[in-house]
């Protein structure tokens, strides 16, 4: 049986063409990112990986077989996430997985745009008036 470090450095072996990939211990597995956008998620137990998609590039990736992340959720509920699974080729070969990371890292980093807020000007306080004695 494969171990979690093994997974984990397997990913990121996958992930190198991208460069600045760091791996993160997040709902029982493993995620990764790219500073603050989370590319992937991934199952050490099951091998497997999902990266992450939007509108702009879900078509792509169930065009290549590709999987969703489904759960199901402590109330009984099913839940679709919006990562991918990529082609079977991609998870052996640094070169394969290149172009569907390099998609991934994309919806990654419109989503975690969409998600830091906007800097609001700061309200300019009043000058400070000084005491006078009288």
């Amino acid at each position: 049986m494969r171990t979690s470090s093994e997974f984990e450095g397997h990913c990121l072996d996958l992930f190198s063409g991208l460069g600045g990939v760091e791996c993160r211990a997040m709902f029982g597995g493993h995620a990764f990112f790219v500073g603050p956008a989370m590319l992937a998620i991934g199952d050490a137990d099951e091998w497997k990986l999902w990266l992450k998609v939007d509108d702009a590039t879900r078509a792509q990736f169930e065009a290549a077989g590709g999987m969703a992340f489904v759960y199901t959720s402590r109330g009984g509920k099913t839940v679709t996430m919006s990562f991918v699974t990529p082609p079977d080729a991609a998870m052996e070969d640094a070169e394969a997985m290149l172009p569907w990371a390099r998609l991934a890292l994309e919806a990654a980093e419109r989503a975690a745009a969409k998600r830091r807020p906007k800097a609001k000007p700061k309200p300019r306080a009043a000058p400070r008036r000084r005491a006078t004695r009288r």
